[in-house]
């Protein structure tokens, strides 16, 4: 009974799966005597599945495709290697944007005559049974399909099932938007081999589901379609749980679904059967109390508590939301705030089962007796929240208490997610980022040139760039905007703008990128599509694109204009990261903010705005339209949501993931059981990692003489290790490519490229705004010492390994910060790094390490490479003891003579085998042997 709710669900998970094995009775008892033992033991935790998205997905079964392969060369049975873990895998993260704002948006004048307010499009009107007929009016020219009977179609007439698009003109049902046609079409073109992979994997291995592209991103199909609170088989129920490949897999928390993002590599051990083994956590009480500001949207009560996790120090542990508080958050509220939980290092925040609970589910197609069984079980196994005040709360490792009434809006940047800004302090902080030294927030702009224009020529108009303009604005509704009326808010914004007479700029790089179909049908059924369109924000697809660089460029004369005056431009962006470049290597300025505020921005063209004094733009009539007066109230929101929203959005969405799509129905795949391996393709490689697997492991060998092949600093990302964007022309990923006879077009991203090796281990460090102490300035290089020569980092450990000489890294805090990223830890291990030597790790990454068999090495307290006076031009010698303990010190000793201890990183004893076994896969792949 006073148990936190989500060590209840440990506590389940160990006695069910409890074999004297891999899960023991003490498992079981420590667990109970949590308050005891939190932090001083280590407990197994079997998930009920497991949840990839296709970027970190691909490697994982092309990993299981390679492990098949090994198994037979080594005497065993290939049909045996199969995930014993129910697996769905959702193919979101290939979305780019190479097509944006259709020929309607365009049109100079759409519908000809004079151009006036669209006040004829009110969203509360519901849409006439039969369309008028359409008499092929500019900007339509009938191809909206609202014509006569028996008009031929416009020449992009697919439609996506149930996410009806409405005609600008007249609000009916239209064909599929050209925009998202031909995104889908680029799509399936660039990314084909790797959709055969994946149908092959969906065909070949049991318990292995395939989410096909075009229906939304990981975490809301895990949310809308895969979640199911109580599992229940064959008539025996047990609470739904998931670990991902994903950082904000965190998202089901919200629902009362324990679950978090691990790496690709324990993922799939999971996958095996392995349950993962962590640390009984401590767990942070978050008691919310008061009452919501009006103008406050979930993503600022995010960054707010994120701000209050962040100063309390969660890191490593679970938190639970508690308060009278809680009951006044929807699920997509609670949803919105669990994704953020890695942005302040915990591992998962978790909202219990309560009423709030079931009523969603209730509106997403749960039938009346699933409700019945679902409410019935959780309380009998006192896994259900009574949110009345009487009833007994939980009892914590410590309490935070956040005040929901003291909420204010908020926007992050410019450079990390963690620096937030009041939006009334927006002007003035921006200010003085220019005024700064380089750094985290600065830009070190001379006085004299802060105040610099440059005009530039775009489409037949003179525009005046400055610093602080907007180049690039884009509403994403995946992760923390996956609560439908923060989009809304944006929709409502954007219809008050297009009736009050503002625009905005043609040359700032607008989009909008539903996370699933059902964001579209809410944006659409409200009818606030067509205003947001009329901005620029026009659908572009279904996945993930901006938020994970996926941008086509910009303007080429915008470019050269923002690099003839050395501008900050800025991009707003409605997404989670946004680190310096990561959207356009030209845009150095990046905020997060709500869908509202990138539209408000879009719109105003610059940040360097205070909203509360200066108007967004000039209406009809030559009014000055501020902020204040198209800001839509909560009243409003509601009003809309209650009218619009219907339990069959989320059943035509189950049913629309169901049929799939044509062109995935269409696709053909081998049924061999062992993948036919084409060694041509640039996309699907057979990776090395278990080239040398044998039934016995060999003991962990010296690190002898090592050479430095990277000196970094503080908070590198796995972004700077193993970047999922776009690839650079110049970079060695891109000279092998063009080996192969492609072209710069055809390179795709990264992240599309993951299941080939030897691209991934050429963009291993491609990031150009990897800053490596050896050189002094961002770039994707460093020294090979034994020649002198600067070189592409790959180029250089390729030079490392052909001379038999091993190579670790040294780095500062917090190596590894950000998205799970398998290939940031696999990449390196192809690099030939022996060991990483750090200050800090983020839990996840240090985790990675360890599963592909790089030793995690962190120096003591108070001490790093200026302390120890190491310049890392010196070798290192490493020796691992047999006996290898967890957190054991090791000493490492320099070719200048310099000794000094070290801590093994190791957090207990099966992370200790998977290190002797050369990481994971191997250790799994022993056991079908």
């Amino acid at each position: 009974d006073t148990l936190p709710y989500s060590i209840r669900v440990l506590f389940e998970s160990s006695v069910r799966n409890c074999d004297g094995f891999l899960v023991k009775e003490t498992d079981a008892m420590n667990i109970l005597d949590w308050k005891t033992k939190q932090n001083h033991v280590e407990v197994p935790f079997c998930p009920a599945r497991v949840v990839l998205q296709d970027f970190t997905g691909i490697p994982a079964m092309v990993d299981f495709a390679a492990m098949r392969e090994a198994v037979r060369n080594a005497g065993g049975d290939p049909v045996k290697v199969n995930p014993a873990c129910p697996t769905d895998l959702t193919v979101d993260h290939s979305l780019q944007i190479d097509f944006s704002k259709c020929a309607i948006q365009n049109a100079p004048n759409p519908g000809g005559g004079e151009q006036k307010p669209l006040a004829r499009l009110s969203p509360l009107k519901p849409p006439l049974r039969k369309p008028p007929p359409c008499r092929g009016h500019s900007g339509c020219r009938g191809s909206c399909g609202a014509g006569e009977a028996g008009r031929s179609p416009g020449p992009f007439s697919a439609q996506i099932e149930n996410t009806p698009i409405l005609c600008p003109f007249h609000l009916q049902p239209v064909p599929e938007p050209e925009t998202v046609l031909k995104n889908q079409e680029m799509e399936f073109g660039r990314n084909r081999e790797r959709l055969q992979f994946f149908k092959w994997s969906s065909k070949v291995f049991e318990n292995v589901s395939i989410i096909p592209p075009e229906t939304g991103t990981a975490h809301q199909v895990n949310l809308e379609y895969l979640s199911r609170v109580v599992f229940d088989v064959k008539d025996f129920l047990h609470p739904d749980s998931v670990v991902g490949t994903d950082s904000h897999t965190t998202m089901v928390n919200g629902l009362g679904i324990l679950g978090w993002g691990v790496g690709g590599i324990e993922t799939e051990a999971v996958m095996l059967g392995m349950p993962l083994t962590l640390p009984l956590p401590e767990v942070v009480g978050c008691e919310l109390t008061g009452t919501v500001s009006p103008f406050a949207t979930s993503i600022d009560i995010v960054l707010s508590i994120t701000k209050h996790l962040r100063q309390a120090d969660v890191a490593g542990k679970f938190v639970e939301f508690f308060g009278s508080g809680v009951s006044q958050l929807s699920v997509a509220d609670r949803t919105t705030i669990a994704n953020m939980c890695p942005e302040y290092g915990a591992i998962l925040s978790f909202f219990p089962v309560d009423n709030v609970t079931l009523k969603h589910l209730k509106h997403a197609g749960f039938d009346k007796a699933k409700l019945e069984v679902t409410e019935a079980y959780l309380k009998a196994v006192k896994l259900f929240r009574n949110d009345e005040s009487s009833s007994r709360e939980p009892e914590y490792s410590q309490v935070v208490q956040v005040s929901l009434s003291s909420i204010i809006p908020y926007v992050s940047g410019p450079k990390r997610s963690q620096d937030r800004v009041a939006v009334n302090n927006m002007k003035s902080d921006f200010q003085a980022c220019l005024n700064e030294k380089s750094g985290v927030k600065g830009f070190q702009i001379a006085a004299e040139k802060q105040n610099d224009i440059v005009p530039v020529q775009y489409e037949g108009n003179e525009y005046k760039l400055s610093h602080g303009c907007v180049v690039i604005a884009a509403v994403i509704s995946c992760t923390n905007n996956c609560n439908p009326s923060v989009m809304l808010a944006a929709g409502l914004l954007a219809k008050k703008a297009v009736e009050a007479g503002l625009v905005v700029k043609p040359y700032i790089r607008t989009s909008l990128s539903p996370g699933s179909g059902m964001v579209t049908h809410y944006l659409s059924s409200s009818g606030v599509l067509p205003y947001l369109s009329k901005l620029g924000f026009e659908v572009v697809g279904y996945g993930c694109s901006t938020c994970v660089g996926n941008t086509a460029p910009l303007p080429e004369a915008i470019r050269n204009a923002i690099k003839q005056g050395d501008l900050i431009a800025c991009g707003v962006l409605s997404g989670t990261k946004n680190f310096e470049g990561r959207l356009c290597d030209c845009v150095r300025a990046n905020y997060l903010a709500s869908p509202p505020l990138v539209v408000a921005y879009a719109i105003a063209g610059t940040v360097h705005i205070d909203f509360d004094t200066e108007p967004l733009g000039t209406g009809f009539n030559g009014k000055s339209i501020y902020l204040r007066d198209i800001w839509p109230t909560r009243q409003e929101l509601h009003t809309v949501e209650e009218e619009r929203v219907i339990s069959s959005m989320f059943k035509e969405l189950k049913e629309k993931m169901e049929k799939g799509n044509k062109r995935w129905n269409l696709l053909e795949a081998p049924e061999s059981t062992l993948f036919p391996w084409d060694l041509k393709s640039t996309y699907i490689r057979c990776p090395s990692f278990f080239d040398k697997l044998a039934k016995e492991a060999a003991p962990p060998r010296a690190v002898e003489n090592a050479h430095v092949l990277l000196f970094l600093g503080d908070s590198v990302t796995t972004d700077h290790i193993s970047p999922a964007g776009s690839i650079a022309r110049s970079s060695a990923a891109a000279k092998y490519l063009t080996s192969k006879g492609l072209t710069p077009r055809e390179f795709n991203s990264y992240g599309a490229r993951r299941g080939n090796d030897a691209v991934m281990t050429r963009g291993t460090f491609a990031n150009i705004k990897l800053l490596n102490k050896f050189i002094g300035k961002p770039a994707p290089k460093t020294i090979h010492f034994p020649s002198g020569q600067t070189l592409d980092v790959f180029e250089a450990a390729e030079l490392y390994q052909k001379e038999g000489i091993p190579v670790i890294i040294l780095a500062g805090k917090k190596y590894g910060l950000g998205s799970s990223r398998d290939w940031a830890a696999k990449g390196p291990f192809l690099l030939g790094v022996k060991a990483v030597l750090a200050e800090s790790y983020e839990k996840v990454h240090r985790s990675q390490l360890i599963g592909i068999g790089i030793a995690p090495l962190q120096f003591r307290p108070g001490e790093n490479p200026s302390t120890l006076g190491l310049t890392g031009r010196e070798q290192f010698s490493i020796l691992f003891p047999p006996d290898l303990l967890p957190r054991m010190t090791l000493d490492i000793k320099t070719s200048t003579g310099k000794v000094f201890s070290v801590i093994a990183l190791f957090e207990n004893n099966m992370e200790i085998t998977l290190y002797k076994n050369g990481g994971s896969l191997n250790f799994v792949a022993r056991r079908f042997l």
